[in-house]
């Protein structure tokens, strides 16, 4: 979330704002599939794709990557830049885990209670008891008008694609990365029949038809 005269809010604060926790962390999962830095394992299970810490190790040598021309420009690092949500999530993936494991990860907790404090302190979220404020959900409307549920994934840059699956949840799942979340177990059905998903995914998934929630706490009523 960026300051300023209007507050930008990233897909993990959008998902947390429409869905709760577990949408949030379904988003952070979905950011590190698409850097290759996870995958499903097990029905049900996320896992990271390489040891933990490897990426740092070979960014520290400087090394270029095959398609670099030279000069003191080190190799790309996909866990550079990563937001603090997914890369805590890739922390805790030290062994494969549900999402409903990975939520309740302390660390990962932590950086959720983290999150949520900073949508508190922009006027977005009430904390007792734990509601969206009329400003978040006009914020999530205004949202929603400038990015429609796609239809596909063509032409979705990586950060439409999360938004997209921020603001909409298993509807946008289902659509833009229907494979892995099923077999992760991001969301409970999918049925994409171009693809032939018509099957049930393992249970401790889901994130559609959340409404938000503050650790146990209410939903997204009105002021």
């Amino acid at each position: 979330m960026s300051g300023g005269t209007s507050v930008r809010l990233e897909p993990y604060e959008v998902a947390l704002l429409r869905g709760g926790p577990r949408a949030a962390v379904t988003v952070a999962a979905l950011a590190l599939q698409l850097r290759g830095l996870v995958d499903a394992g097990r029905p049900g299970r996320i896992r990271a794709t390489r040891a933990q810490g490897a990426a740092g190790a070979a960014g520290a040598t400087g090394a270029p990557s095959a398609g670099d021309t030279g000069g003191d420009r080190p190799a790309q690092d996909p866990l550079s830049a990563l937001d603090a949500l997914p890369e805590t999530v890739y922390a805790a993936l030290q062994r494969p885990a549900s999402l409903v494991e990975l939520e309740a990860r302390p660390d990962v907790r932590e950086a959720l209670s983290a999150l949520r404090a900073g949508l508190v302190a922009a006027g977005m979220l009430r904390s007792l008891p734990p509601r969206r404020t009329r400003a978040a959900r006009r914020a999530l409307r205004t949202l929603r008008e400038g990015h429609p549920l796609p239809a596909g994934r063509k032409g979705l840059s990586t950060d439409d694609v999360l938004m997209a699956v921020a603001l909409y949840g298993e509807p946008a799942l289902s659509v833009l990365a229907a494979r892995f979340a099923l077999r992760a177990g991001l969301i409970a059905r999918a049925e994409v029949a171009d693809k032939g998903f018509h099957r049930r995914a393992p249970r401790g998934g889901g994130t559609g038809g959340v409404m938000y929630s503050c650790g146990g706490g209410g939903g997204g009523g009105s002021d």
